[in-house]
């Protein structure tokens, strides 16, 4: 009677027995695999490959994270540059003036506004755009082309973000526009765009007169 052992039983014994090529090298060297390609190669070899796989999956991330690292570090310095220079600014007009240029020379953005309107003012943007502007409110992504250029009277942006700030009795819109639709997609992170708007709000409303 046949002692065959099938290959359930041999899977489950080295499964049970994980050492047991370690006194086996000459049989490691013997053993092969199929690929697709139909071509045979040794386990060592195919622990190479998969190893080699495995360090470029690696390679990979890490360079992601390196660029995400340098791209952080950029906005970071630019941030801080914005920040001083808000801070440094003795007029709202002064303010406005730096925040405009330099959204538009170091963030990539193609339309900036920083505007302050009265209750009647806001009543109308609400009612053009159908949309609501309370305290804290960002809005971003890419809307109707009727919003979009009632908002920044330019018919080439394509997407959006606007922080609405509370400045005295005002209410204060810095609105960031692209030209590309995907610039603003309504999920990305909006730490950044908070951060300015608080820094603003907080500067604009140590003046005592009106921007």
């Amino acid at each position: 009677m046949s002692n065959k052992i099938d290959s359930k039983e041999v899977e489950l014994f080295l499964l049970d027995n994980l050492d047991f090529f370690e006194t086996r090298e000459s049989l490691v060297s013997e053993l092969k695999f199929k690929h697709s390609d139909s071509s045979a190669s040794s386990l060592l070899e195919r622990q190479i490959l998969k190893l080699r796989g495995e360090q470029k999956n690696l390679m990979d991330l890490l360079s992601s994270f390196i660029k995400t690292a340098t791209l952080n570090e950029d906005l970071f310095n630019k941030s801080k540059d914005l920040t001083l220079s808000i801070l440094e600014s003795s007029t709202g007009e002064e303010v406005i003036k730096k925040v405009q240029e330099d959204f538009k020379k170091n963030f990539n953005v193609d339309n900036c506004i920083l505007e302050l309107l009265d209750g009647n003012q806001m009543n109308e943007v609400e009612s053009k755009t159908e949309m609501s502007f309370p305290k804290g409110a960002i809005h971003c992504g890419s809307f109707s082309k009727e919003k979009m250029k009632f908002l920044f009277g330019d018919e080439k942006v394509e997407s959006m973000a606007v922080a609405v700030m509370i400045v005295g009795k005002d209410i204060g819109l810095l609105k960031l526009g692209s030209y590309e639709r995907t610039k603003y997609l309504g999920d990305e992170d909006t730490t950044f765009i908070e951060y300015i708007r608080d820094v603003l709000e907080k500067k604009i409303n140590s003046f005592e007169v009106d921007v």
